[in-house]
């Protein structure tokens, strides 16, 4: 990164000079951290819609062209050709695992699959209607009173041991939240079996029968993995951040970026999608739904359609859509009422004018959440199936912010609008 330009901004008819940054990929940026110093102001910019709040070389999107890429690597090729740990190796220590590093990778994170026998008995403490992402929250926050031994964020072998605990826990823990919710018996992992696979037994195996996953719907769990472990500066990665600059255990960061995930303008699309369509319930009533959503004085929107980022078609979408597909064909259900009023939304809408010219193509929460619901897992799982994604990527970058050599707390500032000072009034006078 190089700062052979600059750039002038004139205050009060006074030009100040401030250095531009030149990234890998992707636009530059103009350095104002000296902006106050220099000019006794400050930028306004909610929503963080043009401004870098951080150094990164994890992920990079290109929402015009619809590129994703880990560490370089485009999202279609790690999807097809790598496994989720893989991925995980790769976001985490910068290149893939060669076959030998693969193998101890793996054997690393499975030796740590099992969680304290104590957090097992935290559950009981939730109702069993509370919704799973609640009890993720409480249960990963708590995880530094049972993990303490490797506190020492300035020693890399710490933060390498936090993050393979949460690599390996957080998927027992999500599928614990879904026995528990169901008034089931926790299911412990099984190391003999893969990722996915093993996720898939232990939200579904029962001490009645053997429980075997089928590779085609492990396959497609795989990908969702894939396709969501990270994506640049979303806002719960920039809550992760945020709390970790202030020296937080990662255990309580990742905590936080679940909070922030849970929120339906992130973390909730997918199940919102679900919901959408069971509101929908007919193909016949297809056409009344698309033409509120082309009503600006409608509350409805479509959702699973547009994104904020992709301006074209999110890769990802293209991804889940084809192992949509192959799911709804291992499991004969192209022709389950709601998978098809799905696809025949899907069919019209990209038929329809308004939605292909605002480029409100079918997005990743839309394919995904249907791919969710055929594998039988419950609506209100799917975003504890996103936070187990995600928190690789948030391991990465709370790694990669730790390590930063001028890393700071986060402080961001404001425009004040309230009140000036004043004087409080004797009651008597008031």
């Amino acid at each position: 990164m190089s700062n052979e330009r600059a750039a002038n901004i004139t205050v009060d008819g006074k030009s100040v000079e401030f250095p531009v940054l030149r990234g890998a990929v992707g636009p530059d940026v103009i350095d104002i951290r000296s902006l106050y110093a220099k000019t006794g102001m400050f930028t306004f910019d909610p929503g963080f819609l043009s401004t870098a709040a951080c150094r990164s070389a994890i992920t990079f999107v290109d929402g015009k062209a619809g590129t994703l890429l880990y560490r370089g690597y485009p999202i279609e090729q790690l999807a097809y050709q790598c496994d989720y740990l893989e991925v995980c190796y790769l976001i985490l220590k910068g290149e893939l695992p060669n076959a030998t590093q693969k193998q101890a990778w793996i054997k690393e994170i499975s030796d740590h699959t099992m969680v304290h026998e104590q957090l097992s008995r935290l559950f009981t403490g939730f109702r069993r209607d509370a919704h799973p992402m609640a009890v993720l929250v409480g249960v990963v926050g708590a995880l530094s009173a049972f993990y303490h031994d490797a506190m020492d964020f300035s020693d890399q072998a710490h933060r390498d041991q936090s993050a393979d605990r949460l690599l390996a826990k957080i998927p027992s823990i999500v599928a614990m939240a879904y026995k528990y919710s169901v008034g089931l018996p926790f299911v412990r992992a099984r190391n003999d079996l893969d990722y996915a696979a093993n996720f898939l037994h232990m939200m579904f195996a029962t001490p009645c029968e053997e429980y075997v996953p089928n590779p085609v719907l492990a396959r497609a769990l795989d990908r969702i993995l894939i396709v969501h472990a990270d994506h640049e500066q979303g806002a719960s990665t920039s809550t992760v951040r945020l709390a970790g600059s202030s020296g937080a255990n990662p255990f309580a960061c990742i905590a936080s970026g679940m909070a922030c995930l849970w929120g339906p303008a992130h973390g909730g699309a997918s199940e919102a999608v679900l919901n959408m369509l069971e509101e929908i319930r007919d193909a016949s009533r297809i056409g009344k739904y698309l033409a509120r959503a082309k009503d600006k004085n409608d509350s409805f929107r479509l959702e699973g359609f547009g994104h904020r980022v992709y301006k074209s078609f999110d890769p990802r979408g293209k991804i889940m859509r084809e192992t949509c597909h192959e799911v709804l064909n291992e499991l004969g259900l192209h022709d389950d009422p709601l998978f098809k009023l799905a696809l025949d939304l899907e069919r019209i809408a990209l038929e329809d004018d308004f939605f292909v010219s605002k480029g409100l193509y079918p997005n990743v929460d839309f394919y995904s959440g249907i791919v969710k619901r055929a594998l039988g897992i419950p609506n209100e799982m799917f975003t504890a199936i996103f936070a187990m994604a995600r928190t690789v990527g948030w391991i990465a970058h709370w790694n990669e912010m730790i390590g930063e050599a001028d890393q700071k707390i986060g402080r961001p500032r404001q425009l004040f609008v309230g009140s000036p000072r004043r004087d409080v009034v004797p009651r008597d006078k008031r």
